[in-house]
């Protein structure tokens, strides 16, 4: 029993980071492509989007909450961004594109944390509304991008690195160090762990509640200029099925659906085997709606993994 109580607790920390070495190895073998630097760093860039939304995620999900609206978010501070480069210069453009995803997030925050109404149900309202929004500046068409500084957003390099990937690491560790070590992360798991006991001990939940969406709302709005970017244009609808992937890269990387329980590292690691996965699909010609089917999979195993972890921990 002890044997077997340890090897759960090793596939509990570290499942994730074999899966993904498995997964790795078997595109590697089935694929010469997958090895290319160009593909590896392909598939870096794909990761960077997604995995910065998933640094939002994590910070609601910890707090036993879901944020539904962060694809309508990418799209809307994309096209936002690329809107203001016509009245203003590209680096203030690409800010206030990151700030319209944080007021997009801070309502979802009040509306969750202060009127008590279910994360899910908010979420996917403002999913939709946002959305329609992002058409709404963009009249249905995409916005071209001209500006080269908002180009190197999303195919720039830092030396020979992309600079989506500079960015997405330079998040990753900012929120790494923010959850270890300060009060504010100690309070996202305590909220996630109890909402009641953490309100007890003094801690002030609706604010933390609120400041979680709105750090999620950035997240995705730095993955929207970055998008943009990459694209050469605002299109308001790009991001869709993000919310998802987002999903399914926190829960594999250990982030408990019920809160409280989850750590930043595991969801880079699950949004790399996101990224695995479709790139490697791809590279073997699986038709997209087969990938659809598989991803589909994936996330309800995620889920099924972590109602297994949940009543393990109360066993």
């Amino acid at each position: 029993m002890a044997a077997w109580r340890k090897l759960k607790d090793f596939a509990g920390k570290y499942g994730i980071i074999i899966v993904l070495v498995v997964l790795f190895l078997f595109f590697a073998i089935a694929t010469p492509a997958f090895l290319t630097p160009e593909n590896l760093f392909n598939i870096l860039r794909q990761v960077a989007i997604v995995g910065i939304v998933a640094v939002g995620m994590t910070l609601v999900m910890l707090t036993g909450g879901i944020d539904l609206s962060v694809g309508a978010i990418v799209a809307l501070a994309g096209v936002s961004g690329v809107f203001f480069t016509e009245y203003m210069p590209a680096p203030l453009a690409i800010l206030l594109g990151i700030l319209v995803g944080g007021v997009a997030g801070y309502v979802n925050g009040v509306l969750t944390a202060k009127t008590k109404l279910p994360a899910i149900i908010v979420t996917l309202g403002s999913m939709t509304y946002l959305r329609g929004i992002a058409y709404v500046v963009t009249g249905g068409y995409p916005l071209i991008l001209s500006n080269g500084f908002f180009k190197n957003m999303g195919q720039g390099y830092l030396g020979p690195v992309p600079i989506p990937i500079v960015i997405m690491l330079l998040v990753y560790a900012a929120f790494f160090v923010v959850l270890k070590y300060t009060v504010f992360g100690r309070n996202v798991y305590m909220i996630g762990g109890n909402a009641e006991a953490a309100f007890l001990t003094g801690i002030k939940v609706v604010p933390r509640m609120t400041w979680v969406y709105t750090i999620s709302g950035i997240c995705a709005g730095i993955a929207g200029v970055i998008l943009a970017g990459r694209l050469l244009s605002g299109q308001p609808n790009v991001g869709s099925g993000y919310e998802l992937d987002a999903i399914a890269a926190v829960v594999l990387g250990g982030t408990s659906l019920a809160g409280g329980v989850g750590t930043i590292v595991g969801s880079l690691f699950g949004a790399l085997f996101m990224g695995v996965l479709s790139n490697g699909l791809t590279l073997l010609s699986v038709p997209y709606y087969w990938q659809l089917i598989i991803k589909g999979i994936v996330i309800v195993l995620a889920i099924y993994i972590d109602r297994l972890r949940q009543k393990n921990a109360r066993i």
